[in-house]
């Protein structure tokens, strides 16, 4: 027999089990405030037992549902101790301070803390209150004592495995001794830091305790009431083993795994289990060999199976979320030891109905995929044109009708698998099961539209300049006119002026330009290769098209460090600044009146723009200037004074030169002049209008930051009247709600509060490019063959092959890039434009054909692959690689 045992970090509970499932106490008098019986808690109690021990109060009250025999030591007692442990708030306090990468200081610390936790002599009073219960489970029984934080099994943040728990322990003594450890482990490293990282206040954090009796399961494991692996809510997925689970987690042996969905097993592996881990009835565990007979047997019956998915869901129905439940197997029937929210699903936009539903990602479309404020979702949602569906801060499309009828669905596939090869396939994947979307009988023949096609657009620059300046003058207005506006009717003011912004955004001249724009690429790309083979000509042909106001951007700032690069003492300045005031107090230094005034003019124009733009409420670069500095100092250090007209005029000069090459190949052909004229054509219509593509989302940027300059101003005034709390918790409110706040002067500060909650933990999801309605993420595959080994694939979008330093880059604000680099992030949207001057390639996670790093890197004649699955993840900063901008593929070089 062994000593009483820790469980491996992140055991299941499958590994403590209990006998009896009666009410603790039966009879007899109620626990003090330090012990309560698990059928005593209820799932608001938190506060009191833990999230460990509110759940498994929870799961003691359902009918049908057997939770082994136990008491829950409160967070009163850890207080009492607490209140007793030397020098605890000081080494708290400098807990609180240390940020999450603080590895040596957070050990070094964390140590002490449970150091003096497990030291502190626990009173008698309280010793007596924590082993009383044991006169009735049985003092020499066999007991887990588990911890049970109050930031534990939360439905944003689980925990798991972060704090520990003890197996087998026997006797009273045994017992105080290991709930003093488990209050201890509040404060491991691995919590510690957990805790840091998803922002919970270490002071505000307690620690109960949970003791219940051991049992001898024939199997145990854990069940998900959704698919851990593809998120179906619909599929729940077992894993077990045979004896105690501690064998599953700690890798002895591999888990059988079996799939069920109603009321059915749909796939089932069994695995090969030499080793199980069994409780000994006086305390301890211990390993024993599996008879080779038994080795390739299943832990469970396919009706076993059935029978558990079947009690999952009704424990899922209580809690009313997927959990991941830990369970046991013994005589034939399941006691549940365990039931958490799984918090890794990605949740589902909410249709109303019980029909099947098929999502599209708006922000792998726009180049953010980051999590969004209520304010910025409801303010893109009244932008759009059509309705758009909020799940996990994102943002989703309904494309089940377009995919169900067969005149729309080939249109649909072939629009977004143009731009993104991964969404295609998604569809076509969700397409093939065949009983997913029930396909709409044929129209028949197409009715003509009522107004008739439009006009042809002519080829003529003078249609952009009239949008641009229909656009400029119309924010103008807008500018002038928001100012006399306050209170209810300035919410009024920008409901009625987001129509404005969408009479402009979607105007059909606008829409026509750009389409114009991207047929030419296409048709440049597509006849080029077929008469000459050519790849993506078009990307060449577009360099430095005039009229792209991002791509102006980024050169733009070159022209900002060729004004400072010559006054040495500004350049010190800047490299020193903290403080968004700095542009004030360059006007003090020798040459820092014309850095303050170039920079100003800059922001003038651009500083609406910053990463994540959609979402108004992300902070712009006239809000936080600083983010500009170590861009502008990167130009100063990287390029010399002109380098801005230079790299235009070099990208003007080598399209020019690509469509000569081209023009003199094509007459070379049979047909040749026709072929040449039609090409010559399509480059003066590409060139003309491509540039254009980029400016009604820099219209729209331009009139969201007007509306939340104005917004500011008004929640001032709301926080002055004692309203709000701060000026920004405008941000997690509709714009509909915001309005009533401003119209009634009331606010709901727990909804804020819990908006609050939900946006750091949707911070931490991955949003799929596509959903179903089931919870599916259908994640696509580019399905080639042809790539050299342990090459990553993605979508060619910017000719050319080049090498050199991967810089892998999440902030921008913390990029440190040297010419010739090659970006590697997870998406760029126009805010990352001024990097790309000194880059030579992208890479990225996220992107299209005509998103914005592949429009910007064409402009700039970067090589680029996007869409590659985990780039970030996969290439290491500053590895060797080769970018295959032509043919859509990275390689690793040594």
């Amino acid at each position: 027999m062994r000593a009483p045992e820790r469980a491996r970090v992140g055991a299941p509970l499958s590994a403590v089990t209990g006998v009896q499932c009666h009410p603790f106490a039966e009879g007899g008098a109620r626990m003090s405030r330090y012990v309560m019986g698990l059928q005593e808690i209820d799932q608001a109690q938190v506060a009191v037992v833990g999230g460990k021990g509110a759940h498994l109060g929870a799961l003691s009250r359902l009918e049908g549902i057997h939770v082994p025999a136990g008491y829950c030591v409160t967070t009163d007692a850890f207080q009492r101790v607490m209140a007793d442990a030397p020098s605890i708030d000081e080494r708290l306090e400098r807990l609180s301070r240390l940020k999450p990468d603080d590895r040596e200081q957070i050990r070094a610390l964390s140590a002490e803390l449970r150091r003096t936790l497990e030291e502190t002599v626990i009173p008698d009073e309280l010793a007596a209150a924590i082993t009383r219960p044991l006169g009735q489970l049985g003092e020499q029984a066999a007991y887990a004592v588990r911890s049970s934080a109050t930031a534990e099994d939360l439905p944003t943040a689980s925990f798991a495995g972060q704090q520990d728990t003890y197996l087998n322990v026997v006797g009273p003594a045994a017992i105080l001794q290991h709930v003093s450890r488990c209050w201890a482990s509040l404060f491991t490293e691995r919590a510690v830091t957990y805790r840091l990282r998803n922002g919970f206040d270490h002071r505000k954090v307690r620690m109960a305790v949970v003791v219940q009796q051991m049992v001898f399961p024939e199997a145990a494991g854990i069940l998900f009431t959704a698919d851990p692996v593809t998120s179906n809510r619909k599929v729940s997925s077992v894993e077990a083993s045979f004896g105690l689970g501690e064998a599953l987690v700690s890798g002895l042996v591999n888990a059988d795994v079996y799939k069920a969905r109603d009321g059915e097993v749909i796939a089932k592996s069994v695995a090969t289990k030499q080793l199980a881990i069994h409780a000994s009835p006086a305390g301890g565990t211990h390993e024993q060999a599996i008879e080779p007979e038994r080795q390739r047997q299943a832990a469970l019956t396919d009706a076993q199976v059935v029978r558990l998915a079947q009690l999952g869901r009704k424990i899922e129905a209580h809690f009313g979320c997927p959990q991941d439940i830990e369970w046991c197997l013994i005589d034939d029937g399941f006691q549940f030891v365990q039931s958490r929210p799984i918090t890794t699903l990605f949740p589902i936009p909410t249709a109303g109905d019980r029909e099947n539903h098929v999502y599209v990602s708006v922000g792998h479309q726009q180049m953010m995929t980051d999590a969004m404020k209520p304010l910025g979702l409801s303010l893109f949602q009244l932008t759009a044109l059509r309705p758009m569906y909020e799940a996990g801060g994102r943002l989703f499309v309904d494309v089940t009708q377009g995919l169900a009828s067969p005149a729309s669905r080939a249109g649909l596939l072939e629009a977004l698998g143009k731009s993104d090869p991964l969404l295609r396939d998604a569809l076509e994947t969700v397409l093939g099961r065949g009983d997913f979307i029930q396909s709409l009988p044929d129209e028949g023949p197409g009715k003509a539209p009522a107004d008739g096609a439009p006009a042809p657009l002519e080829t003529d620059a003078a249609i952009v300049d009239e949008l641009i300046g229909r656009s400029q003058a119309s924010i103008t207005t807008l500018k002038r006119d928001i100012r006399t506006k306050s209170g209810p009717a300035l919410l009024d003011f920008i409901v009625a002026d987001i129509q404005e912004l969408k009479r402009l955004v979607f105007d059909p001249r606008s829409l026509q330009v750009i389409m114009a724009a991207i047929e030419a690429t296409w048709w440049l790309n597509e006849q080029l290769q077929a008469w000459l083979g050519e790849k993506n000509a078009a990307d060449t042909l577009t360099q430095s098209a005039p009229h792209n106001v991002t791509s102006e951007m980024g050169l733009a700032l070159l022209d900002v460090a060729d004004v400072i690069r010559p006054h040495p003492n500004v350049v010190a300045f800047l490299q020193q600044v903290e403080d968004e005031g700095f542009l004030d107090e360059l006007a003090t230094l020798a040459g820092g009146r014309e850095a303050r005034d170039a920079i100003q003019a800059y922001l003038d124009k651009y500083g609406m723009r910053c990463v994540g733009e959609i979402d108004i409420t992300k902070p712009r670069w006239s809000e936080r200037p600083t983010t500009l500095v170590p861009l502008i100092l990167g130009n100063i250090k990287n390029f010399e004074p002109g380098a801005g007209e230079r790299r235009f005029e070099q990208g003007r000069q080598e399209a020019r030169k690509k469509e000569q090459e081209l023009l003199e190949r094509l007459r070379a052909l049979p047909d040749g002049e026709r072929k040449a004229e039609e090409t010559r054509r399509m480059i003066d219509r590409v060139r003309t209008f491509i540039g254009y593509r980029e400016y009604p989302k820099y219209g729209m940027v331009n009139r969201y930051f007007v509306y939340k300059q104005a917004l500011l101003q008004e929640a001032e005034r709301l926080v002055q009247s004692h309203v709000l709390r701060e000026k920004e918790d405008i941000f997690y409110l509709t714009l509909q709600e915001l309005h009533t706040v401003v119209r009634t002067n009331q606010v709901d500060d727990p909804l804020i509060r819990q908006r609050k909650d939900a946006f750091r933990s949707y911070q931490a999801l991955t949003p799929p490019r596509v959903l179903t309605s089931d919870g599916e993420v259908i994640p696509g595959a580019y399905r080639r063959d042809d790539l050299p080994a342990g090459a990553l694939v993605g979508l060619p979008v910017s000719a050319g092959t080049i090498e050199g330093r991967a810089r892998v880059i999440l902030d921008m604000a913390k990029a440190d890039i040297k010419a010739g680099d090659i970006l590697v992030t997870a998406y760029t949207d126009p805010s990352w434009t001024p990097l790309f001057v000194a880059i030579k390639g992208l890479v990225t996670e996220v992107g299209g054909l005509m998103t914005h790093g592949a429009v910007i890197a064409r402009e700039y004649g970067l090589p680029a692959v996007v869409g590659v699955e985990h780039a970030t993840r996969l290439i290491r900063d500053g590895q060797r690689i080769r970018v295959h901008g032509t043919d859509g593929y990275v390689e690793f070089l040594p």
